[in-house]
């Protein structure tokens, strides 16, 4: 009983902080959307929204979400030690640590992710270019990769079941 009450608490936590951190389910679902339109004809905005929430849903991902963005409200009270602290709250180039919290997202429906989190962390597109502006003040390191890997997994999700791959999930 105590482990439901904290995946529940988990889930809650992560879809809360993703809201006051300015991201909804549907710029997300938006960001599936761009990843996909071209391959499927008839693709609809609720079957994006419906694999991003079902993302949301996994655990690995809820844990990934509190823990990046734990750092980047960290970073941004200023409340991390040096050199962790510059390194965070630039979004230094050469510090991939954001990008291998992503790929725990994206590992959980397979190597199709790679691509799209790949494709999508360099066209930047929709909401991950506001995440990516560093002039606003807020530091957003790890959530601008964590969305995009949220994007990249449900555009696999959706992908695998489109071909009938996987629908255990």
């Amino acid at each position: 009983m105590a482990e439901n009450k904290q995946i529940n608490l988990t889930e809650e936590t992560a879809r809360r902080w993703l809201k006051e951190r300015g991201v909804k389910i549907q710029d997300i679902a938006e960001l599936v959307f761009y990843l996909q339109e071209k391959y499927h004809e008839n693709l609809q905005m609720e079957d994006c929204i419906s694999n991003v929430e079902r993302v949301l849903s996994k655990r690995e991902v809820q844990n990934a979400i509190i823990t990046g963005i734990q750092l980047d409200m960290l970073a941004e009270k200023r409340m991390l030690e040096e050199p962790l602290q510059t390194i965070i709250g630039t979004d230094e180039s050469l510090y991939g640590v954001d990008e291998i919290l992503a790929f725990s997202i994206v590992n959980v429906y397979g190597s199709i992710g790679f691509t799209n989190y790949g494709y999508i962390d360099k066209q930047k597109p929709g909401i991950l270019a506001r995440l990516n502006d560093k002039s606003t003040g807020e530091c957003h390191t790890f959530l601008d990769d964590i969305v995009g890997a949220i994007a990249a997994a449900a555009s696999s999700r959706l992908a695998h079941r489109a071909a009938g791959v996987d629908r255990k999930d």
